[in-house]
């Protein structure tokens, strides 16, 4: 089934490490079960914590869109805009940024990432622990239920009829695996948030409209709307990771 991002993952399964809840090993096998390799990975987090961060965060950058990156260097910058994730640190300063790959012969392929450190600014933990998980679900639904009087202005149909329903209920948010820590509230909106992005991207590889202009349309709502969930996936995963290693209270 589709996945969270695995920054997002890590962000969550890592700070929950942190916090006395697994080992970090364990915590990098259950955000990666999907992945067969890791390369930089481990040594990075064991440094952040080794030097007293207790949480690790997530922003999901795309291209015109830095909302949540800290500031970094070009190169940093770029790097994490075509991954489209990458992993920082608040009190220090620092980036992870992904690269995905694959290795062996054919038919009998493996997956690996390679997590390329930069330089990054610190990041005020005030921006973090103003983060509300309600504030964000409400602002996120209010954004889908725009999203969808515009498709339906547009015409044509933008999900196949088995994810619309999924898209409904949240099932396929429920179903991600996090750790038991997470507060309930921020697991709501991270799975809500994963869904929306995940069902923009399915509905971006299809044309779904009559016209070739409404097509155009169509393809620029649903991507307006995925770049609304991607930041609400990386505020609600942030405001969990705060949670757990201790920033603010449970919301």
């Amino acid at each position: 089934m589709p996945e969270l991002p695995a920054s997002v993952r890590v962000a969550a399964w890592v700070t929950h490490a942190w916090a006395g809840g697994v080992t970090l090993t364990q915590a990098v096998e259950r955000a990666l079960p999907d992945i067969d390799h890791t390369e930089g990975l481990v040594e990075q987090l064991r440094l952040w914590r080794d030097l007293g961060e207790a949480a690790v965060l997530v922003a999901l950058p795309g291209p015109g869109d830095l909302t949540g990156l800290p500031r970094c260097g070009p190169v940093a910058t770029d790097a994490a805009v075509e991954a489209g994730e990458a992993l920082y640190v608040a009190g220090l300063g620092g980036l992870l940024v992904p690269s995905t790959s694959t290795f062996g012969s054919e038919g009998a392929q493996g997956v690996r990432i390679d997590w390329m450190a930069h330089d990054a600014d610190p990041i005020p933990p005030h921006r973090i622990e103003a983060l509300e998980p309600s504030q964000l679900e409400r602002h996120l639904r209010r954004t889908l239920l725009a999203a969808i009087d515009e498709l339906d202005a547009i015409g044509g149909t933008p999900w196949a009829d088995d994810l619309a329903r999924d898209l409904a209920d949240d099932r396929l948010g429920a179903e991600w695996a996090l750790p038991d820590a997470l507060p309930e509230r921020a697991r709501k909106v991270i799975g809500l948030a994963g869904t929306v992005s995940i069902a923009t991207e399915l509905g971006l590889q299809a044309s779904g409209a009559i016209t070739a202009a409404g097509d155009e349309a169509r393809a620029s709502a649903l991507r307006a709307l995925r770049r609304e969930s991607e930041r609400c996936l990386a505020d609600a995963t942030n405001t969990a990771c705060a949670t757990m290693a201790g920033w603010v209270p449970a919301r």
